[in-house]
């Protein structure tokens, strides 16, 4: 099951005695409420990734909670600022979707820039930097926020920034919309379009929300002059890529899948696609209404037509059916690499159930 990850910041401790300034959660989960004969019922999974070294806060971990219950899913959570319940003391912690800091929710923006700097220096990109010029140096990367599915490099645009993760995850996807690798906190990326003066050879994209610094390319190669020992870290950096992609085009990830809905019913044959995050089109024919398409991208459904229908309706439908023949073919056309999902895939999948369920009963 796969939840879409948000990060929120700790800007300012008061007489805590286990978080400092910096540090960051990671909070992924969703509750989700379902109405039956039998009464309303309420699915809530949280998951809270503490900062490593970290004290386990029970306290806080409710506070994330109450969150997930009250927006249904972490990744609707409002950008702002929440407190912690308080034990010993307490702390303030950041969500932010845009580019910019409000100052009225920020007094202690100074102490922001000191938890930047103390996350970015075990970074292995800023280590080849001397820590006597590391403040000025993060000084010259802006930074940005970006929300999930949203594109930060498409193949063959040109490149025109080097760009660092410092919170959240990103795809990296080739020309077919087929994940090829993953992008973490301290990973880099955009460096070769820079260095080799080529276009972007794949496309970048937010799994969920996430934070980038950014640097544009003038700046980029000053710096390059100024630290000789970046030359080496590159070099490595590209073996290793050029390593993993190799292993990529010997490997299993791009098979079709094939079989009969007799073999596999519609609803462990989406959440086959969505455990292993594929990407690409599943079309059934043979059913009672012709033939069904669905688009999916990381295992999340973005297009479904069926019986003359689309979007949610058509996968409702496709519940119905106990017999067809199904084929999923790997890859996506550009156009569909940033459209919307249709739905959240967990509550689509108990949906479509139940509304299969309630006919079953009339018929």
């Amino acid at each position: 099951m796969n939840f879409n990850k948000i990060s929120f910041r700790v800007f300012k401790v008061t007489d805590c005695p286990w978080f400092r300034v910096g540090d960051v959660f990671f909070v992924s989960g969703n509750a989700v409420s379902m109405n039956s004969a039998e009464g309303n019922s309420q699915f809530i999974t949280t998951i809270v990734n503490s900062p490593p070294h970290r004290e386990y806060c029970k306290i806080l971990c409710g506070d994330f909670n109450r969150l997930v219950i009250e927006h249904e899913r972490a990744d609707l959570i409002p950008e702002g600022v929440i407190s912690c319940g308080g034990c010993l003391g307490q702390i303030k912690l950041e969500y932010r979707l845009k580019d910019f800091l409000d100052e009225d929710d920020f007094e202690e923006e100074e102490d922001d820039h000191t938890g930047l700097l103390l996350l970015l220096q075990n970074f292995p990109f800023f280590r080849n930097i001397d820590r006597t010029d590391l403040n000025d140096v993060i000084k010259l990367f802006n930074r940005r926020k970006y929300t999930g599915n949203e594109i930060i490099i498409r193949r063959g645009a040109r490149g025109d920034n080097f760009y660092v993760v410092i919170a959240g995850r990103l795809n990296v996807l080739n020309d077919a919309a087929l994940h090829i690798a993953s992008l973490t906190v301290g990973d880099v990326f955009g460096e070769m379009s820079l260095l080799s003066d080529e276009d972007a050879s794949a496309t970048v994209q937010a799994s969920g929300p996430c934070e980038i610094l950014y640097i544009d390319n003038r700046k980029f190669k000053k710096i390059l002059s100024k630290y000789p020992t970046l030359q080496n870290y590159f070099t490595r950096l590209l073996a290793h890529r050029l390593s993993h992609s190799n292993k990529y085009r010997t490997g299993d990830i791009v098979t079709s899948m094939a079989g009969k809905l007799q073999e596999i019913p519609p609803e462990a044959l989406f959440q086959t696609l969505n455990a292993s995050r594929k990407t690409g089109i599943l079309t059934i024919t043979q059913l009672s209404k012709g033939t069904a398409r669905f688009s999916l991208r990381q295992g999340s459904i973005i297009r479904a037509s069926y019986g003359g229908k689309k979007g949610k309706n058509a996968f409702y439908d496709i519940f119905k059916e106990k017999e067809g023949t199904y084929k999923f073919t790997p890859g996506l056309p550009p156009e569909d690499f940033d459209a919307p999902e249709i739905g959240y895939f967990m509550k689509l999948l108990m949906e479509g159930l139940h509304k299969a369920e309630d006919q079953g009963g009339e018929n």
